[in-house]
């Protein structure tokens, strides 16, 4: 019976994420519908009933609760059914919260082990009970739930739950602590249902893999910058700079670089990385307006060497398993090291073909070159 039961429900938002109308409704129904009163004070411990929520949970199962309340004495102060009772008296679960509200869960949502593992962080959970000058009997619950997804080191938040919610009372009768907790608890583990649900897709902290993309970076019309293309050799009127030294009759300056792109599509990351391997005219130099075929042919090979590090740098990171919360990482790394693998590169086909004196070695650089990068089959 609910006579002389009055409720106000109190909700603040989600740290991400708003409640909606249909969940304050929902909240509202949990805690009304099947409540009761009743003239007897509370004998803890309470011991929360097990009760299968009315969903399957098909993206994650609870693989741990943790306490995190400041004060963990009790999970209830309640006034007992009397008229001139001041005084609250603590009620705890019976084993605690933590354990109470983990056997609690893996009732309400069997857990599979197949789906994300998630952890409950207890921030707040608490119903006190106070005297009002009317003679009425003012109860307050107050939930803070917060939702994390365990990692292997660090587990990623994903989204908090609080709420809170006012009844009033005659003063001869006790409340249902229990079945209000439990209500609240379930509001809880509902909202957190529909929001994975809707999340699970799009959101990268969800996200089950990552996949790579990999397309050549161009520009059109082409500016300073030429990007390599198996169409697009070298000639003599990229060669924009001033010469330097007396050296050498000609330069180029190429280099690697990327751009990317990270989009989540059915709980994947594809991060989409344009390559660059790119040649700026500004930096080229050539003495006297031009030379030869052959001249013209090592300048070439050292832009050919970028592009051949490129794809090394791409069939590296395609073999690796790259986590979700630090793709990033193994990609800057793998660049870095590419990075370093083309200088050291460069210098090598300068010193051993004599910056092109040697044609002996130029061939057999020309040959290495040409067997590798077709083995990427351009």
């Amino acid at each position: 019976m609910l006579q002389g039961v009055t409720f106000v429900i109190v909700l603040a938002s989600p740290f991400y994420y708003r409640l909606r109308l249909a969940d304050v409704i929902l909240l509202l129904i949990f805690l009304i519908s099947p409540l009761l009163l009743n003239a007897q004070k509370i004998a803890g411990p309470i011991v929360l009933n097990n009760e299968r929520l009315p969903f399957v949970a098909k993206e994650f199962f609870i693989s741990a609760v943790t306490d995190e309340r400041d004060d963990r004495s009790a999970v209830a102060w309640l006034l007992p059914p009397s008229e001139t009772a001041t005084t609250p008296y603590k009620v705890d679960f019976k084993n605690g919260a933590q354990l109470a509200v983990k056997q609690f869960v893996d009732y309400a949502i069997p857990p599979n082990k197949l789906l994300r593992p998630v952890i409950i962080r207890i921030k707040k959970l608490k119903l006190t009970e106070s005297q009002r000058a009317d003679g009425r009997i003012e109860g307050k619950i107050e939930e803070w739930l917060s939702f994390d997804l365990k990692r292997t080191y660090d587990n990623v938040h994903l989204v908090d739950y609080r709420t809170s919610a006012t009844y009033y009372r005659i003063a001869s009768q006790q409340y249902d602590a229990e079945t209000l907790l439990r209500r609240t608890i379930q509001a809880g583990l509902t909202y957190f249902n529909t929001w994975i649900n809707r999340e699970a897709d799009t959101n990268i902290k969800l996200a089950r893999g990552v996949k790579l993309i990999f397309t050549d970076y161009t520009e059109q019309p082409e500016g300073d910058t030429i990007y390599y293309a198996t169409n697009r050799p070298l000639r003599w009127d990229d060669f924009k700079a001033a010469p330097i030294g007396e050296k050498y009759e000609a330069s180029v300056l190429p280099s690697i670089g990327y751009t990317e792109r990270v989009e989540v599509l059915k709980g994947m990351v594809n991060v989409n990385l344009a390559i660059k391997v790119f040649l700026p005219k500004s930096a080229s130099w050539v003495r006297n307006g031009g030379g030869s075929a052959y001249s013209l042919n090592h300048e070439q090979r050292h832009f050919d060497i970028v592009k051949l590090i490129a794809e090394r740098f791409k069939k590296k990171l395609s073999a690796e398993k790259l986590p979700v919360d630090n793709y990033d990482g193994y990609i800057n790394v793998d660049y870095l090291e590419a990075f370093h693998e083309m200088n050291v590169m460069q210098d090598q086909y300068d010193n051993e073909t004599g910056h092109g004196i040697n044609q002996y070695m130029q061939q057999q650089w020309n040959e290495k070159i040409d067997k590798e990068l077709g083995n990427f089959k351009l």
